[in-house]
């Protein structure tokens, strides 16, 4: 394409005020590339219609702005002086962008996040990630059983909540984050380890180890028993699952437990999973806002995250692959 086929006038180049970005970026790509072609696949445009604002904005300068060399469309001085000006006003427009996301929050401002204390062993990871995503974002993490974290939703302190079946006293907005087996845990070595196709009624002799009254675990233990009219014997209750784990793993007893809070035990061999029937008992875990919660942008970024990305961070459990 030789330079005829950028027709250009004589008048000054006070015409160029009527340019746009679409023939700054299309001078730019040529730049770049080296050839109409070339620009146009970069640009996601047509031949012609690359051509067409190049042919706009050197009429608007008033002077050539590229040359056909050896080497492909090469800028003039005066290209060269447009390029410049395009740097500046895609620089100023970033500038704008970034400018407009701090004032709408989107790359600033803190999110306060809840969850309960099942949720630590995969939502530090996800936070992890989101923070590599948005580093001036600061997230303010709170770790509660289930009570504590369904009390806390009754008020706006937090923009929204990590947790298992949603509270059935707030009217919320859910966001299905991703599958929460449980199961019930031993010692490696313990005697039931290599029996098949256990039932509750084999197990009313052992010792378990709890997790608080509140806990969802708890709850979901107790159903669990109740439905088959059958009672456990708690030797201890602890507000802690690594507290737990490191119970069963002493030998202490068994333990009715959320399968991801367990996960390296299990690759590591410390603990098993017992195969009784009716387990794994599958709940969802949830990312849970109140409705009436007006969530500023660098909460509603978060919310979406963990609702389109959080189920990638949940611990892979083996064992239970194909349950």
């Amino acid at each position: 394409m030789a330079v005829k086929d950028f027709p250009y006038n004589a008048h000054p180049a006070t015409q160029l005020r009527h340019l746009t970005i679409r023939q700054l970026r299309s001078l730019a790509a040529l730049s770049a590339r080296g050839s109409v072609t070339a620009a146009s696949t970069h640009l996601g445009l047509t031949q012609p219609a690359v051509t067409q604002q190049l042919r706009q904005l050197q009429d608007l300068a008033g002077l050539p702005l590229v040359q056909r060399t050896g080497d492909g469309m090469l800028l003039t001085a005066a290209g060269r002086e447009v390029l410049a000006l395009a740097d500046r006003v895609e620089a100023a427009i970033a500038d704008c962008q970034g400018a407009l996301d701090l004032l709408a929050g989107r790359t600033g401002g803190t999110v306060h996040l809840g969850a309960v204390s099942t949720a630590k062993y995969f939502v530090p990871h996800a936070i992890a990630e989101f923070s590599k995503r948005f580093p001036k974002i600061e997230i303010k993490l709170a770790i509660g059983n289930r009570e504590e974290i369904r009390e806390a939703m009754h008020g706006y302190d937090l923009d929204f909540a990590v947790m298992g079946r949603p509270p059935a006293d707030v009217t919320v907005d859910v966001r299905q984050l991703g599958r929460n087996p449980h199961v019930i845990v031993a010692r490696k070595g313990h005697w039931l380890a290599k029996d098949r196709g256990l039932n509750l009624t084999d197990l009313v002799h052992e010792t378990f180890l709890t997790r608080e009254p509140g806990s969802g675990t708890r709850t979901l233990m107790e159903g669990m028993f109740q439905r088959s009219d059958l009672e456990p014997i708690i030797g201890m209750e602890m507000s802690s699952n690594e507290t737990i784990k490191q119970a069963v793993i002493a030998g202490l007893g068994i333990a009715f437990i959320s399968a991801h809070t367990v996960a390296h035990e299990l690759a590591e061999g410390r603990l098993i999973i017992l195969d009784v029937a009716g387990l794994p008992i599958v709940r969802q875990w949830y990312v849970i806002r109140r409705s009436d919660k007006i969530l500023l942008p660098p909460a509603q970024a978060m919310f979406d995250f963990l609702g389109s990305e959080g189920s990638a961070y949940l611990p892979d459990v083996p064992e239970l692959r194909g349950q």
